[in-house]
């Protein structure tokens, strides 16, 4: 195991109350750094007080945008430990990410444990309420000062922490959608399969005007034949049509979400009838209008299941289950937090535990 440097804070803050934390707002009293160079790989971990950080004006990550990112939580167990949902998984979409836009990988095992040793120190900071999480953020940026269209040589990875209520302010309350028609977010072959910045600068002018209109979330079309179902703007989609839970395949333009994979496995194990395929806005609405579309919702880190209670495509309308949460959404919802939380056996050893 690399050494792990670390310089304690001296200046601890307050930890918010558990029902005023919000989403991305407060970020805890430490973080993790490594860098890369050619020279010498990735090196240099240690955990450090929370702060900012020296950014040169020709940095390349602020003209070329190379950067990626990642999302996972922990959770605060009934035993008083933490537990870490899959961070094996997300450490390795975080890798491939990396891989798509040139940025050296770096090794799984090492990087989870300078995080645990992180939460070991900042545990005072995951909050107990159910519902509630700690958030965890790694990214990794180019820095080379330099300005030109290649990789760069040098680069820094940081993770940093952020306590965290509900995604939504709806909570786990079924959300409005409306489908994009106008603009699309990604392609086969681009980015869109990835966790990089620019993947989500795409859908940031969809996302602002379906709010303008009343609605949480966009949902995305494919960007050939804006025909068939991609994501939502933070989840992946699923669909119960009849008995058969639907949702669209890894085509390379949608993110391959972790929470996907676990509701799919469920749902494997459940005996539900669950299909990797395309399904057109078409056929969605016309679901919706004969009473066979059942459910929809969304999955992801940081919303886990997020009921549809409505979609809107062009000048049409569709309310889902009149509205309401539907019996399978909240079956997965309480499944998938009940073992996050250490309520339930751990079955598929996604659970990393941090004894403190």
């Amino acid at each position: 195991m690399t050494e792990i440097k670390v310089n304690l804070s001296q200046d601890l803050k307050p930890v918010p109350e558990d029902d005023k934390l919000g989403f991305g707002i407060h970020f805890t009293d430490h973080m993790l750094v490594m860098d890369y160079n050619p020279d010498q790989g990735w090196h240099n971990l240690q955990i450090t007080p929370y702060g900012s950080i020296e950014v040169d004006p020709s940095m390349m990550v602020l003209h070329y945008g190379q950067a990626v990112f990642e999302g996972m939580k922990a959770f605060r167990a009934k035993d008083g430990g933490i537990n870490i949902f899959r961070p094996r998984d997300h450490f390795q979409r975080f890798n491939n990410s990396a891989a798509r836009v040139c940025i050296p990988e770096f090794d799984i095992e090492e990087l989870l444990g300078g995080l645990v040793k992180l939460l070991e120190i900042d545990n005072r900071w995951v909050p107990s309420t159910h519902g509630t999480a700690l958030y965890i953020r790694p990214f990794i940026f180019a820095t080379d000062q330099f300005l030109g269209v290649r990789p760069s040589h040098t680069y820094k990875l940081m993770i940093i922490l952020c306590p965290v209520g509900a995604y939504y302010a709806e909570g786990f309350n079924p959300v409005k959608i409306m489908v994009e028609d106008k603009y699309v977010r990604a392609v086969r072959g681009g980015i869109g399969a990835i966790k990089t910045p620019g993947n989500y600068a795409a859908s940031l002018l969809a996302a602002v005007e379906a709010k303008e209109k009343g609605f949480t979330q966009v949902l995305w079309l494919d960007a050939i034949e804006q025909k068939w179902l991609e994501e939502v703007g933070t989840m992946n989609i699923m669909l119960k049509l009849g008995d058969e839970v639907i949702t669209p395949p890894l085509n390379g333009s949608i993110l391959p979400g972790i929470t996907r994979d676990s509701t799919i496995k469920l749902l494997q194990q459940w005996q539900v009838p669950i299909s990797e395929k395309q399904i057109s806005i078409d056929e969605v609405m016309a679901a919706g209008h004969s009473g066979l579309l059942k459910e929809m919702f969304g999955t992801g880190t940081a919303a886990v299941i997020s009921p549809v209670g409505s979609i809107h495509y062009r000048k049409e309308s569709v309310v889902i289950n009149h509205g309401q949460v539907g019996e399978l959404s909240q079956r997965l919802f309480d499944e998938i937090t009940a073992i996050q939380y250490g309520d339930k056996a751990d079955a598929n050893h996604w659970i990393e535990t941090v004894t403190i």
